[in-house]
């Protein structure tokens, strides 16, 4: 699948399950670590595991699975990682104390926006 397809999939399928401030950051350039990142934030850590439980579907659906997945069981801060685009999918509360967003402040952020579905 590509890139652009996986980000499609994944953004959807958050902001379908309500996921709040969701943020798309090209890093490519600055890591090897992955291509994207894609973070959401969730109000409770019910919340949280249905926005991972989501997009593992949807992805599942169209035969990607993530290579690995962390986070689950404390679902403070869970991350699916499907090598090229790696999901952060966070509590509020966690996603404002590690700010992710300034740790990768010079990497390219896209408009979330744009990979929705209308």
């Amino acid at each position: 699948m590509e890139n652009k397809e996986l980000l499609k999939t994944a953004v959807n399928a958050l902001d379908s399950k309500k996921g709040k401030n969701l943020q798309v950051i090209k890093v490519g350039d600055l890591t090897i670590l992955a291509h994207y990142f894609i973070l959401a934030s969730g109000g409770s850590s019910t919340q949280v595991k249905a926005l991972a439980d989501e997009v593992e579907h949807r992805l599942k659906e169209k035969g990607e699975n993530p290579k690995r997945t962390e986070g689950y069981n404390g679902a403070n801060w869970i991350v699916l990682d499907y090598i090229d685009v790696v999901i952060h999918i966070f509590h509020e509360e966690t996603r404002e104390f590690y700010d992710l967003e300034r740790l990768w402040q010079d990497g390219e952020f896209l408009n979330a926006e744009e990979f929705l579905e209308n």
